[in-house]
């Protein structure tokens, strides 16, 4: 697993204590994925692709699991940093963290999943103190997604 913390970022506030989590080879297929995130007290929401333009969520933490296909993610805003992800991998996204998709094949697919009881937003516009103060305000996950272990 790769870890790595982004500062704000063109009014990008990222998430200043929780680092993002990069897995990779996690599971083959949607319904693992589900099962994975959900027996980590992450259940599963939808599947779908990432939206193409700049945003974040204030309220929720989320992991990402790609069971089809490939795409390079801009994470953290403009200029932030891109990540490749395809079939298996996984990443876990704190509150605040900019993601916009910058290419996927035809077939990218991911489930998004987010802590029990956390109910997200999506957010476009620069961070003010109001945003700053939710995201502040949102409590470290229980577990990780991916591994279960302590966050």
């Amino acid at each position: 697993m790769d870890r790595f913390l982004l500062p704000p970022n063109e009014g990008i506030p990222n998430n200043p204590l929780i680092a993002v989590r990069l897995y990779r080879g996690v599971a083959a297929g949607a319904a693992a994925f589900e099962t994975i995130f959900g027996a980590h007290g992450w259940p599963a929401q939808w599947r779908d692709g990432v939206f193409d333009y700049h945003h974040y969520h204030s309220t929720a933490h989320e992991v990402l699991g790609c069971y089809a296909g490939q795409a390079t993610l801009m994470i953290g805003g403009p200029g932030g940093r891109r990540v490749d992800l395809g079939a298996g991998d996984a990443i876990m996204l704190p509150a605040g963290t900019g993601q916009r998709c910058e290419g996927a094949s035809r077939d990218f697919a991911v489930v998004g999943a987010y802590p029990k009881g956390q109910e997200w937003d999506i957010v476009t516009d620069p961070a003010d103190d109001a945003v700053r103060a939710r995201i502040a305000a949102v409590p470290a996950p229980p577990r990780d997604p991916v591994t279960g272990g302590d966050f």
